[in-house]
């Protein structure tokens, strides 16, 4: 079936939506080889390279709120991918072992992400694509 053009296709919101809908059916699909959603991808590899990071400090690192991030460790920790440590009134999360082995695949996952739309799209324009879009973000909430 051949998609027609939507006569919403000049509507940000629209457009940005469709976008997104988009970009993570083809994340979901290059993720599922390691069994996660690229959230708890993300998650994974923002406390990697910042061990003992606090919750708040992974909230503006991935723009989610903390409750959203605090849901997402809880299922990461049953799967013993994360482990949180309690230190006075902070509390730092941190890789586990098993965590770490898989930052390697998710790497690769994200490689062969950017790879597709890089086809897709042309590198030059998907990085700026990307740019403009963080940009806009950044400037609407504000």
């Amino acid at each position: 079936m051949e998609k027609t053009t939507s006569s919403f296709c000049q509507c940000l919101y629209y457009a940005s939506n469709a976008l997104a809908r988009t970009t993570t059916r083809m994340a979901e699909e290059e993720f599922a080889s390691v069994g996660l959603s690229p959230s708890y991808a993300f998650l994974l590899m923002t406390v990697a390279k910042n061990n003992g990071i606090q919750v708040g400090e992974i909230s503006k690192a991935l723009e989610l709120t903390p409750s959203t991030i605090t849901r997402l460790i809880d299922k990461m920790e049953k799967k013993g991918l994360l482990r949180r440590k309690f230190e006075g009134k902070t509390t730092g999360v941190f890789i586990t072992a098993k965590g770490e082995n898989l930052t390697i695949d998710i790497k690769k996952c994200w490689l062969n992400l950017y790879l597709r739309f890089s086809e897709i799209l042309g590198e030059e324009n998907t990085k700026q694509l990307s740019g403009m879009v963080y940009q806009a973000v950044k400037d609407l909430d504000k």
